[in-house]
């Protein structure tokens, strides 16, 4: 096979994949505050968010590849409208949602988290969308889910996405596996996720995706693939 752009070869697992930059599109799971800074929503609540710098280092890494190789970003941030309509009382996720079920158990807060234009729902800086970058508002777990990434994607020609970010064992796995049941080529990139939970959830996680889902791999790997021969051909 020609060594070409359109057959550049990933590094990953269970085997290498044979990666097509223009018909591949970057996922990016609520990389808010909430999520990723001390005192957010995701520590107030209890989880230890120790390792989101690492995260937050090796996005920027796969953010920097993709954008060199003109690969589109997909942002998603999670929350919910400030008049609370797309979660409402008779919903599973009212009572499912951990910030909902914080808000009830503390009403001193006097609003619930995660609302549309509070601190926690705000992206991280360090990863800020560039210009013409899409951002899209969520307010269930999958990115799929009540959005336009579906639309977006096949419009554009996509039949790859590589997700990253915060939470792998919930919204990242829920996207992904949507996105296999969509008929997607499915990579999780390991270091550029991080479980609400223990690491044995995270090699769960992996677990799942290798076996069931699609393929892991690195931001180093991913950006290698995208700055080898192939890629400059």
């Amino acid at each position: 096979m020609a060594n070409t752009p359109e057959n550049l070869v990933l590094q990953a697992r269970p085997e290498a994949f044979k990666l097509r930059p223009e018909r591949s599109a970057i996922v990016v799971n609520d990389m808010q505050n909430a999520f990723c800074s001390p005192g957010g929503y995701l520590e107030r609540i209890g989880f230890d968010i120790s390792g989101a710098r690492k995260v937050i280092e090796a996005t920027r890494c796969v953010f920097d590849a993709a954008r060199q190789a003109g690969i589109p970003i997909f942002h998603f941030q999670n929350g919910f409208k400030r008049d609370l309509s797309d979660i409402p009382e008779y919903s599973p996720w009212w009572f499912k949602s951990p910030a909902m079920r914080h808000f009830r158990q503390h009403p001193e807060l006097g609003e619930p988290i995660l609302l549309e234009g509070s601190w926690d729902f705000a992206i991280v800086d360090e990863l800020a969308p560039q210009a013409g970058e899409v951002v899209i508002h969520k307010s269930r777990p999958s990115c799929f889910a009540g959005t336009s990434l579906d639309n977006h994607l096949r419009a554009r020609g996509i039949d790859t996405v590589c997700v990253v970010g915060i939470a792998s064992n919930v919204g990242v796995e829920w996207t992904l596996r949507e996105a296999v049941s969509k008929e997607y080529f499915a990579i999780l990139v390991r270091d550029a996720t991080m479980p609400a939970g223990p690491q044995e959830v995270q090699r769960t996680v992996e677990h799942n995706v290798e076996n069931f889902i699609g393929w892991t791999t690195t931001s180093t790997e991913f950006a290698a693939a995208l700055r080898s021969p192939a890629a400059q051909a």
